[in-house]
């Protein structure tokens, strides 16, 4: 029996012009037939924390380090898997011939998705919906990955309605603080050393190829 995998897609940072040094996209994969004992867990972990709302990196602070310090081990206790690009802006030339942000912004997605898939599995894409523009986005991501037969659904969902793409949130907002040398708030700084510790890797640079529970692409683009 060929097994199903969920990926929960996230971005941060990735605007064409916000401002921001590093371009980051990023999942959580977890097998389908794991998706209820997950979300049952965190649940059990946000109710004994009395921690209402999302699961945010913004969020990370003293009081909430606790709660956030148990979602990593537990991350790090199960199946779930995180995959990150980056992409450092100063590094895209957008002077060459037929250079579109657009264009390069899918080419991305397709490797951040594409290259970890078993294609004996099947998959099934989810991604934060953030603005108007997100539908235009989807059609032309399943556009590019229009011929990967191993992907059965590729659509956008609220973060709100998964704790799993919360988690994809989460790791990637700790990377881009690492990344940023913003090194302000203790709690956060204690998370990262928490992930850390458990990945057994700085954040701040790519991990081998082979890394399943956490892999890390930082792209040389020159």
């Amino acid at each position: 029996m060929s097994k199903t995998f969920n990926f929960y897609c996230d971005e941060s940072t990735h605007l064409q012009n916000d401002g921001m040094p590093y371009m980051m996209i990023a999942y959580v994969s977890s097998a389908f037939n794991q998706l209820k004992q997950h979300n049952e867990s965190i649940k059990a972990i946000k109710a004994k924390y009395k921690i209402k709302g999302e699961i945010k990196w913004s969020n990370v602070s003293g009081g909430a380090y606790p709660f956030y310090a148990d979602l990593v081990d537990y991350f790090f206790s199960t199946d779930l898997n995180f995959r990150s690009i980056i992409i450092d802006k100063s590094q895209i030339n957008e002077d060459r011939e037929g250079f579109t942000y657009d264009d390069f912004y899918f080419r991305m997605y397709y490797q951040l998705i594409h290259h970890k898939m078993n294609m004996g599995y099947h998959y099934n894409i989810y991604m934060d919906i953030k603005d108007t523009r997100s539908h235009k986005k989807l059609h032309k991501l399943k556009e590019v990955l229009k011929y990967n037969a191993s992907i059965r659904n590729c659509q956008f969902i609220r973060s709100n309605e998964s704790y799993i793409m919360q988690m994809t949130d989460l790791i990637m907002g700790a990377i881009n603080y690492k990344l940023r040398e913003k090194n302000k708030m203790e709690a956060k700084n204690k998370l990262i050393q928490k992930i850390e510790s458990h990945c057994k890797v700085p954040i701040n640079q790519s991990t081998p190829k082979s890394a399943d529970k956490f892999n890390l692409f930082f792209i040389e683009l020159k």
